[in-house]
């Protein structure tokens, strides 16, 4: 069985495509999401009157005239992974002092994206054989799992013991804690049972079996992330580094032993490494960039898994 794996896409629109396209590319026979793939903010686009709009993208502010600059500061917005949206100023002053009805405009474009991209997939994948399953990360909010169970295409992963053509995979989203508090983390002990109530579920032998597990497992330079100070900031210019990644999930690999652990979580620290018989790898994100990163795994059920290749696109 081959498989193509990415993650963190993190709303980015023609990451998103790549990963759909992946299948029949690098010929998988599944495709795996490992997790983070909405977005992270809205982008407002300003009426200032007469056909012209102003908005800001990454602190570069940009003025736009007609509606074609627009439609093309939009499609940028989307490439990048967030949510644009037009407003006049009052309407954008109003909305800026009412915290909820922002989070709910967030959820809004937030949900809607994912409905779109469920379309895309049944879509693009309709006539092939190639399985594509999902498994929304921890900086994906609770409400996505049920739009992604609703695709005819899209398998839902998180939580799960799915079958693939022999093998079994485990997936889920959550975390350890991280400095953001997002929407699927938790300390060690509870990410630990989550785990283990998955683990309990299989009934392969661990040669036939795939950890689906969006955190990547401690201390193995898969989770390698710049280390911050008490204000948030880089240390030492983003040079100083630190291990984050999960002492549950490195533990579930150690003990069980899988074939084959795809991670993420760490958009830096991309690679590979061997815990006894198992491969984990983290193929890293590069999202922004509009680059996909992820890895092609052959998979045949003998002791190790023998042929991985990391790819960028």
């Amino acid at each position: 069985m081959r498989i193509f794996f990415a993650t963190d896409v993190h709303g980015s629109e023609i990451c998103w495509k790549k990963f759909l396209n992946g299948g029949k590319h690098y010929e998988a026979d599944v495709i795996i999401l490992g997790g983070d793939m909405t977005g992270k903010a809205l982008v407002p686009i300003i009426d200032d009157g007469g056909g012209r709009w102003h908005a800001t993208l990454l602190e570069n502010r940009q003025t736009l005239e007609g509606e074609d600059q627009v439609k093309e500061f939009e499609e940028a917005v989307i490439r990048r992974g967030y949510y644009p949206f037009r407003i006049d100023p009052d309407e954008l002053r109003a909305l800026s002092q009412d915290e909820p009805r922002w989070h709910a405009l967030f959820e809004k474009h937030m949900l809607v994206t994912v409905e779109r991209w469920m379309e895309m997939a049944d879509e693009r994948l309709a006539g092939t054989k190639i399985r594509c399953l999902v498994c929304p990360g921890n900086d994906d909010q609770l409400e996505v799992d049920a739009v992604v169970a609703r695709a005819k295409r899209v398998e839902l992963g998180e939580g799960r013991v799915v079958e693939i053509d022999g093998y079994q995979m485990v997936s889920s989203g959550w975390a350890n804690r991280t400095p953001w508090d997002t929407y699927r983390e938790e300390d060690e002990p509870q990410l630990a049972e989550r785990i283990k109530k998955m683990v309990d579920a299989v009934t392969n032998p661990p040669e036939r079996t795939i950890f689906s597990l969006h955190c990547p497992p401690y201390g193995t330079g898969l989770d390698d992330a710049p280390e911050l100070t008490a204000e948030m900031d880089l240390k030492d210019a983003g040079h100083a580094v630190k291990p984050v990644g999960s002492t549950a999930v490195r533990e579930a690999i150690e003990n069980f032993q899988p074939a084959l652990g795809l991670h993420g979580h760490i958009h830096e620290a991309r690679g590979t490494k061997r815990l006894g018989r198992t491969l984990c790898v983290n193929p890293g994100s590069s999202y922004e960039q509009g680059q996909l990163l992820g890895a092609v795994i052959d998979i045949d059920g003998g002791k190790q898994v023998k042929k991985f290749m990391l790819t960028s696109g």
